[in-house]
């Protein structure tokens, strides 16, 4: 990744990092649910996109997840344009959560 992203990559991380997952108390970041984060310059405007899954396709609460992921653009002052993208695959699983995470939950 280009060195002019890694700030503003490092931002957008950390508000996906105030994002939770609502029945699992640990942020959707280090659960594993955001599967990349790029950046591209289209006009002169910043885009983000973010691909990002859901624990289950059955999530209740799967748009607010989304528009809150949406909404980080609103954050980071140099983010003019936002995407985010749902994929199932790879689905997620349990494997994909962080070291942190896995710690925080009591799974080691």
């Amino acid at each position: 990744m280009p060195d002019e992203f890694k700030e503003i990559r490092e931002k957008v991380i950390s508000h996906l990092k105030n994002i939770y997952d609502p029945e699992i108390p640990v942020n959707i970041y280090l659960l594993g649910l955001i599967y990349k984060i790029e950046f591209s310059y289209i006009r002169k405007e910043l885009h983000c996109d973010i691909e990002m899954t859901l624990t289950s396709a059955a999530c209740p609460v799967a748009e607010s997840l989304i528009d809150q992921v949406h909404n980080i653009a609103y954050l980071v002052d140099e983010i003019d344009e936002m995407k985010v993208n749902i994929v199932f695959d790879p689905p997620w699983r349990p494997d994909k959560m962080s070291y942190e995470a896995k710690l925080e939950l009591g799974l080691l």
